[in-house]
């Protein structure tokens, strides 16, 4: 792929050419990972840029190990966002850089190269997907208002009245997951996430045109119809878009492609920049909060099982590939469970260092007692989304090991006790989480916590607990709660819960929605305070009382005894 690519450089007599994650969708987990065809990256985050004479990866620090290892070969692997490729380019205004202006916005381009080049859209077809066959696997769903909390006409109500109250004709929602929050829907084009793949307008006259493969829409077109939906392909955009009254439009920076955005441009004047969706539906209903605490005691039970299993069994006779299939096993007997929110994670000592490592024939690793291991996974149930990390010891652990893996569990402790009304948002919040590992000069090389979408995808903002997130922080918003620390070739600890936000405007409070048991075998109790002890005290309590009816004897004596 890297010669196909730099032959299109040289037909179109450019100097390089850009390559991204995402699809046209801007989703996290596409179909098809191009920085994997193309790099041997498999990471779900970066890009790509190749030059007449150098290739470069750019990764953040969740995936510096792993692209080293994965890539450092052909590529040279810089980590964002301390090197973009303006860095690279070093503002030679001679340099042409192509770009395929589907697979981009305005907002990236900018962060990247900040008119230090020449950009050139080409639509290049490079990473074109297969023709996909519709059937009954695929088609898009309709989610029941029981389910989640509200009814699609009062979400178009509402947004309805935000527009109006900017003075906004039209709006495009060009996210598939805000698409699918807006009409009660849910798909299959994702690997992990109940997504489907479609955009829309919020007309001028508050109808709502959707666009994608009509195909898929089989089951619900009666629905969509009574609720005064029309549906076209989505080449037809720009002719219904030249239909289209008002003279405004509202867009979104992070997922309205430059191809649209300059359509949308050819018409109408741009006056906004983000979608309202992606703050209306980061705020959970009771509904959809009593599902997600549904779905988390379900999920507490197989990862309480499995802690179980794994920590009774001989691990001489395991590796990690055996550990993520039988995790998989254990959810599985739930009849709500659907399929895994995201790929396992099932490092083993080393491989545990790198953050989002994923096992595979060549770097699996047989477990050994003396290394410890680290387990992040999760699971869409009917109906809601879970994501949890523990990380696991198998023998006397070092005085050492116990201090890391205590002082990263401080720091899960100071997030999920924290004030919300003071604080106010994830930046501040960030600082408590690594305030324990920074005091003898440790970090780690991730946010602390990310947003999470309700049966819809683990990653969803725009909230989140991280160094350079300030959104305000509001009642029914879901994060996860995830410091962790990752010494290179040797070790990785992360304790991951979600959590979500309750109380009223003077009185906000974390509360957790994840409940299976910590690593007692790591904890050093001389580190911890009173209050910190408390907490782990009553959060074994709790765990138990939520799902030790769901556990068989053996299971639920285990557990009793970590409340002692």
């Amino acid at each position: 792929m890297i010669n196909k690519i730099k032959k299109l450089i040289n037909l179109n007599n450019l100097d390089g050419y850009i390559v991204p994650k995402n699809d046209e969708f801007f989703t996290e987990y596409s179909k098809i990972n191009k920085l994997e065809i193309v790099a041997n990256f498999s990471g779900s985050a970066g890009f790509i840029l190749i030059l007449k004479n150098t290739n470069h990866l750019f990764v953040d620090g969740r995936y510096t190990i792993q692209a080293k290892q994965q890539s450092g070969k052909k590529f040279k692997i810089h980590e964002i966002p301390f090197t973009w490729p303006k860095d690279i380019l070093k503002y030679d205004a001679q340099f042409n850089i192509g770009f395929d202006p589907k697979l981009f916005t305005t907002e990236t381009l900018k962060i990247y190269f900040n008119n230090s080049c020449n950009l050139f859209p080409v639509n290049s077809n490079l990473f074109k997907d297969k023709v996909e066959e519709i059937n009954k696997d695929n088609l898009v769903y309709q989610i029941n208002t029981s389910i989640v909390g509200e009814s699609s006409k009062s979400k178009i109500k509402r947004l309805k009245k935000i527009l109006e109250s900017k003075k906004l004709d039209n709006l495009f929602i060009s996210s598939g997951e805000n698409v699918c929050w807006l009409l009660n829907i849910r798909g299959k084009d994702l690997p992990n996430s109940p997504i489907a793949n479609f955009q829309a307008i919020l007309t001028s006259n508050k109808n709502i045109i959707l666009f994608g493969n009509i195909k898929k829409l089989k089951n619900i077109k009666k629905e969509l119809f009574k609720n005064k939906i029309s549906f076209y392909e989505k080449n037809d955009f720009f002719k219904i878009l030249s239909s289209l009254k008002g003279k405004s439009f509202c867009i979104d920076n992070k997922t309205c492609s430059v191809f649209n955005e300059k359509l949308i441009s050819s018409r109408f004047l741009i006056k906004k920049r983000v979608d309202p969706i992606n703050e209306l539906k980061s705020i959970k209903n009771n509904t959809e909060i009593k599902n997600m605490v549904e779905a988390h005691i379900k999920d507490g039970v197989a990862v309480t099982k499995f802690l179980y299993w794994i920590k009774n069994s001989n691990i001489k006779k395991l590796d990690e590939i055996k550990v993520e299939k039988r995790l998989e096993s254990f959810r599985k007997q739930s009849k709500s469970y659907l399929f895994p929110s995201f790929d396992t994670i099932a490092g083993s000592g080393p491989n545990g260092a790198i953050i989002h490592y994923r096992s595979n024939i060549k770097s699996n690793r047989k477990l050994n007692k003396n290394h410890l291991l680290l387990v992040d996974s999760g699971g869409q149930y009917k109906w809601g989304t879970t994501d949890i990390t523990r990380t696991i010891s198998f023998s006397d652990p070092s005085k050492k090991t116990k201090e890391l893996y205590t002082r990263v569990l401080k720091g899960h402790i100071a997030v999920v006790m924290s004030k919300i009304d003071k604080l106010k948002n994830g930046n501040n919040i960030d600082k408590l989480a690594r305030k324990s590992l920074n005091s003898v000069n440790l970090d780690y090389r991730h946010g602390t916590g990310h947003g999470v979408g309700f049966f819809m995808n683990v990653h969803e903002g725009p909230q989140s607990i991280s160094k350079n997130n300030f959104i305000k922080l509001k009642k029914g918003m879901i994060v996860s709660n995830e410091p962790g620390l990752y010494l290179e070739n040797k070790l990785g600890i992360r304790i991951e819960n979600l959590v979500y936000i309750d109380g009223n405007n003077k009185n906000l409070f974390f509360k957790n929605l994840t409940f299976a048991p910590f690593e007692k075998d790591l904890i050093d109790e001389n580190l911890l305070t009173k209050i910190e002890k408390d907490y782990i005290f009553s959060y074994h309590l709790e765990t138990y009382s939520k799902i030790s009816a769901y556990l068989n004897n053996k299971e639920r004596k285990w557990l009793a005894k970590l409340i002692q």
